[in-house]
């Protein structure tokens, strides 16, 4: 089976379609070969390198199968990112996106691939030299922190969500969703959800929001000070409440600390990475916001999480995903949902 055969196969997008526009924008010349390979990671979103002898590309569309609503919108990715451009927050140039391609097997953007290096396992965090590593933290927070404090109405992002109401909204969408994407019964993660919508935190800040802001989704470049080059993965990016995104920091930081996982490392394990709490105190700090309720965004980063693999498992389940790493998905629904019940004020 040749290399365009295996993509189609993997998942299907019309490589000539895609060749064609590279071309058109200057980006590759007719001469050059054009090599994909499906990456690794990225559970979600299916993402692919494309590399010409002298440059490389990334191209992203949505994933085969089950999707959750809402979920894996190329253009929120290509919205966010090319509003960012210039801004404190690192992002990849767009080079293309088109969201009603047929030809080429449906939505996809592509823009440049950023070298460096990403942070996945707790082998990647245990491998960053210690002197390093707390300044790494805080470029990671801070870059955090320059998101939730861009003037979203400049950036021309005033339509990108609607802030007021915002959390009712998530907690109601996520347990639609729960409803939608579960393969089995989940009467804890059922009942956290319902607690969530009866406590929904008084006061809420409004801001660009990531949605997924974990370390595996930043480029980070080592030298004299360690950077992060670029923060990846932008499909669940709306306007709403910033503490959603700090509460899903804790989440990957050190509150799954414990599970087995085959997603992502956790920092807080390693001697020479600061604690949450330092990073909440340099985030507040920054932002100046109010995190006195951070408690309940915790709890609802463990719920959402817990829904958003227990969808991945359901695709699992159907044999609808790509690569590796699965299998071991739909065990960490239940321990996460019983977390969020112990965070929950």
């Amino acid at each position: 089976m040749n290399q365009v055969d295996e993509i189609a196969r993997s998942a299907p997008f019309n490589l000539a379609h895609v060749r064609s526009k590279l071309e058109e924008l200057f980006e590759l010349d007719s001469s050059d070969e054009l090599a994909v390979r499906l990456l690794a990671g990225g559970r979600s979103n299916l993402t692919f390198e494309l590399a010409s002898p002298t440059r490389k590309w990334i191209l992203r569309r949505p994933p085969i199968g089950h999707r959750l609503e809402t979920a894996h919108d190329m253009q929120r990715e290509v919205a966010v990112q090319r509003a960012l451009a210039n801004s404190p927050v690192p992002v990849p140039r767009i080079v293309y996106a088109d969201d009603a391609a047929p030809d080429a097997g449906g939505s996809f953007y592509i823009m440049d691939k950023i070298e460096g290096e990403v942070l996945r396992t707790d082998s990647d965090f245990s491998e960053v030299e210690p002197t390093q590593r707390a300044a790494l933290s805080y470029q990671y927070i801070d870059c955090l922190s320059a998101l939730h404090t861009r003037d979203y109405d400049s950036l021309g992002l005033t339509t990108f969500g609607r802030p007021a109401g915002f959390l009712e909204r998530q907690v109601r969408r996520w347990r639609k969703q729960l409803a939608a994407s579960k393969s089995r019964e989940l009467p804890v993660l059922e009942e956290l959800g319902r607690r969530l919508g009866d406590r929904l935190p008084q006061h809420s800040e409004a801001s660009i929001v990531h949605g997924d802001f974990r370390f595996d989704n930043m480029i980070a470049r080592f030298g004299e000070q360690p950077t992060i080059a670029a923060v990846l993965d932008w499909e669940m990016s709306t306007l709403g409440d910033p503490l959603t995104d700090l509460g899903l920091v804790h989440l990957f930081w050190s509150g799954w600390e414990g599970i087995t996982n085959p997603i992502a490392g956790t920092p807080s394990t390693h001697t020479g990475y600061p604690s949450f709490d330092d990073l909440v105190e340099r985030y507040t700090r920054t932002t100046g916001f109010d995190v006195s309720e951070l408690s309940w965004y915790s709890s609802f980063a463990f719920y959402k999480m817990a829904v958003i693999l227990e969808g991945i498992h359901l695709r699992f389940v159907n044999g609808e995903t790509v690569g590796d790493g699965f299998d071991d998905i739909g065990s960490m629904v239940q321990p996460l949902a019983e977390r969020g019940f112990a965070a929950l004020p």
